[in-house]
This record gives structure tokens, sequence and C-alpha cells, in this order.
């Protein structure tokens, strides 16, 4: 494959795209079907809630500022979004990720070319849905602490006037960059690369990285569509790792 072709959505477009295609479509309905019940129920969830917890943000917003209180109105309503998001999408990943290891591992060959035709027996599938599970332990281990340092950072400075507007930005950064490394980690599964080597190597991809990632928060954002974001991105992720990642890494063995 040529490398350099997509940018960071560009890479999220050729997973939609792709999802269709004849190898790939039946990997995508478990994921599909697990989705769109996160989907029913997340969307209740932040249906019911989100007027109180907006107009509670809203309550600490102090008189003087009222004449800002629609820029805060529209910051808080973002940053309630991308929390609908990115638990959509964390939530999801944990529950599909015995099917994505296979989607990815299907990807790769229908981007190369390969013509594997060999059916995977429920051994085979068994072992990489351990594999995956395993994996995701070993990224909660990460993401976690961050999470909570980064749920505790906005919520500190949510009580701060003016400093309030750097909530949703860095939320969005943290967002972005670990969606980076949550799908970015199926194919490096498939090649035997560590969670740590693969931080090691995206932390070189940063600006890429994070658009990417970016372009698959907004992505779960979007009610409905976000049923496919999730495997789409399993897909792109794929691309972006034999584009940008597995290139440079068989040079260097040479």
């Amino acid at each position: 494959m040529p490398p350099h072709l997509h940018s960071g959505p560009g890479y999220l477009l050729q997973g939609l795209r792709l999802m269709t295609h004849p190898r790939l479509r039946w990997f995508v309905l478990g994921p599909l079907f697990i989705n769109t019940l996160l989907f029913v129920g997340l969307s209740w969830l932040a249906i019911t809630q989100f007027g109180q917890w907006l107009d509670s943000l809203m309550a600490k917003i102090p008189e003087w500022l009222d004449f800002l209180a629609w820029i805060f109105w529209l910051l808080f309503g973002a940053f309630l979004l991308l929390v609908y998001g990115y638990s959509f999408a964390v939530i999801g990943n944990l529950l599909a990720s015995p099917f994505y290891g296979p989607l990815s591992e299907r990807t790769e060959e229908v981007l190369t070319g390969r013509n594997s035709e060999a059916s995977m027996g429920l051994t085979q599938w068994l072992a990489m849905a351990g594999s995956a599970m395993k994996r995701e332990v070993v990224k909660m281990g990460y993401f976690l602490p961050r999470i909570i340092g980064v749920l505790l950072l906005t919520l500190v400075l949510s009580l701060i006037p003016v400093l309030n507007l750097l909530g949703p930005p860095i939320a969005f950064l943290w967002g972005a960059w670990s969606l980076a490394l949550q799908y970015l980690d199926y194919p490096a599964d498939t090649h035997r690369v560590d969670f740590a080597n693969l931080r090691q190597s995206l932390g070189k991809r940063r600006w890429l990285s994070l658009s990417y990632g970016g372009s698959v928060l907004i992505a779960t954002t979007i009610p409905l569509f976000n049923l496919f974001a999730m495997p789409a991105s399993v897909i792109g992720a794929t691309s972006f790792w034999l584009e940008r990642m597995d290139t440079e890494r068989t040079g260097a063995k040479n």
C-alpha cells in the first residue's frame, strides 16, 4: 500500500466505505447488534438527565457573567455531548472487543490483497476473543486513572469562571488521544505489538493520531451514526496501521 495516502479523518471515511465489503460485513453485524442495545440505553439516560445536568452547571455561573450565558450553555452542552460519545465508545469497545480483532485481521487481508478463505473455527475465535479481553484489561489500567484525572480537572475548572472554558477542549483532546490508542490497538495486537510500544509509536505521530481519534470521537456523539462509527473505526485504524506504521516497521527490519 502506498504510504501517507489518507488524513486522520480520511481513515474513518475509508472505514465507513469498506463496512459493506463482502468479506467484512459479516464481522460488522455482531458489533452493530451490541451497539444498538447500548445506544438505546445510553440515549435514554442522556435524554432523561441532560436537562438536569445542564441546569445544574448553568446555576454555577455568577450573575455578572449572565451576558455570556449562551456561550457557557453551548460549551457545557458540547462537554456533555462529548461525555455521551466517549462513554458510548468505551463501553461499546469493551463489549464488542471479541469481534474487533477478527474484523481488523480480515480488513488487513482485504487492504493488502491477500485472499485467505480459510474459515475461523470456534477454538481460534475463542482464543482471539480471550486475547482481546486481556488487551482491554491492560488498556483499562492505562485509561481509568487518566479518565478520573481528566474528570476531576474538568470538574474543578467548571467551578472557576472563565477557566471553565478550558474544560471541553481538555476533554476533547483526551478523548481523541485515548480513542486513537483504543482502535489502533486492534491491528497492533494482530502484529504482536504491545500496548506500551503502541503508545510510543503513536506519540511520534501525535497530531495525526489526534485528528483520527478526534474524528472518531465526533462520530460517536452523533445519534444513530454512532452505531456504525465503531466498526468503521476498527477498519480505518487497520488502514492507518498499514499505511503509517507497518511500512515503517518493515523498513526498519530491512
